[in-house]
């Protein structure tokens, strides 16, 4: 990329910032889409990994009517196969909500489907095959979108297959635009690891938020054999990294031990503050401003029993930024803590949704809660443990009620994992 190319690149971001103010999604998405959906959502679409020998054995996108009006509510009303086990992962809308993007982790294959001509019906309208190739990135995981632009967060690198990885930018046609390295130097004392995970803006603070985890030579490996061998276990992500969003330029990293994952800042107007749980280490983690403006990492919070490793996965911040809902994998939890003082959050409600959960995502109201199963290919659990699932659930501020549930075996349809919300 050429300089002048890169300036024009900074200067977009930076017009981009100014434009927009600090608004969200569904609770965690990017603050630059358009049309939320503060009411009733029609559709939930789950991006799935096919099981060889179980329907065609492909990752598919999978999209279930969740109105409670319609004639199909809770029920799969449309699937659209990639033709590929790639192991789907993550996807993201782009600003307009028109298209969603989604990414294989062991193919590095990204998948668009035009979702705004038929909500109910997605279409598979573009794979785009170039990210290691342009970036040397592999695992293209979180999909965040900027005005025209999509930003890719990936997990591994193709000459090493360790955690070391980087940010890759596309505009919204599929072009590749620029990439940037997770920093490996010492910034404000703190060394960089390199690693990545999320990613996540506040645009009226001119602040990209990223976090780590690990490479494809450890989420690859079959859990068991993985948490034996010590020396693997040293080669997780232990820092996040705040960049200047306009210059694209990592400005702090702080030392977060345990891999920390999702990332969600608070949407409550004029709040400076972000959260994040670390996956080894069972802890809430808050990403605040200090009253001098400087920035700084501070562990707040405990997620079950650490000893045992609930292993805290996907988390999910309400609109009001008063509550954060947190699902742990290896108990198959559902707990919900009060926000109302960040640096100080308290269980208040806790529920077994499973056997194993992952993902979990709320409407805008927060009366709607979807817990989704699968985690990795080769660390979900074997035998009766290895339920498959969407289970819906309503929420009337004291407890989770189960609404309706859809069984991704019995339906071979694979192993469900990430979930994006659309209205017709």
């Amino acid at each position: 990329m050429t300089s002048a190319q890169r300036g024009a690149l900074f200067a977009f971001l930076a017009a981009a910032t100014l434009a927009f103010s600090a608004r969200a999604d569904e609770t965690c998405n990017s603050p630059y889409m358009s049309k939320l959906i503060k009411g009733q959502e029609d559709y939930v679409h789950v991006w799935t990994l096919g099981v060889e020998g179980l329907g065609d054995g492909s990752d598919k996108l999978v999209t279930i009517d969740v109105n409670p009006k319609s004639r199909h509510y809770g029920k799969v009303v449309h699937s659209v196969s990639v033709n590929a086990r790639g192991e789907a992962h993550h996807m993201g809308f782009t600003d307009d909500r028109r298209y969603l993007w989604a990414g294989g982790l062991s193919n590095n294959q990204i998948y668009v489907f035009d979702v705004g001509t038929d909500p109910a019906k997605p279409k598979l309208v573009r794979t785009i095959s170039d990210l290691t190739a342009r970036s040397g990135y592999v695992g293209p995981h979180t999909f965040y979108a900027m005005p025209g632009r999509m930003l890719i967060g990936a997990l591994s690198n193709a000459r090493d297959k360790g955690g070391a990885t980087g940010i890759a930018v596309y505009n919204n046609k599929g072009e590749f635009v620029a990439s940037y390295d997770m920093p490996k130097d010492e910034i404000g004392g703190v060394r960089g690891d390199g690693y990545g995970y999320d990613l996540a803006i506040n645009p009226a603070k001119n602040a990209l938020l990223t976090s780590s985890f690990t490479g494809i030579d450890n989420y690859r490996r079959d859990l068991g054999d993985l948490i034996k061998d010590g020396e693997a276990m040293k080669r997780f992500g232990n820092t996040m990294v705040l960049w200047d969003l306009k210059a694209m330029k990592p400005q702090q990293i702080f030392s977060v031990p345990g891999a920390p994952l999702e990332i969600r800042w608070s949407l409550k107007p004029g709040d400076n503050w972000a959260i994040t749980a670390s996956a080894l280490t069972s802890k809430l983690w808050l990403v605040r401003q200090d009253g001098a403006g400087k920035w700084q990492a501070k562990e707040v919070g405990t997620i079950g029993d650490p000893a045992k490793v609930p292993l805290p996965v996907d988390i999910s911040i309400t609109a009001d930024g008063k509550g954060l809902w947190v699902n742990t994998f290896m108990d198959g939890m559902t707990r919900y803590f009060d926000l109302s003082n960040p640096e100080q959050p308290r269980q208040t409600y806790a529920r077994q949704t499973g056997k194993q959960v992952n993902m979990i995502s709320q409407s805008w109201d927060g009366k709607r809660i979807y817990v989704t199963s699968s985690l990795l290919e080769r660390w979900d659990k074997g035998g009766a443990d290895n339920e498959q699932f969407l289970r819906a659930f309503n929420w009337n501020g004291k407890e989770l009620q189960p609404a309706f549930e859809v069984d991704f075996t019995k339906e071979k349809l694979g192993r469900a994992h990430h979930m994006k919300f659309s209205a017709r």
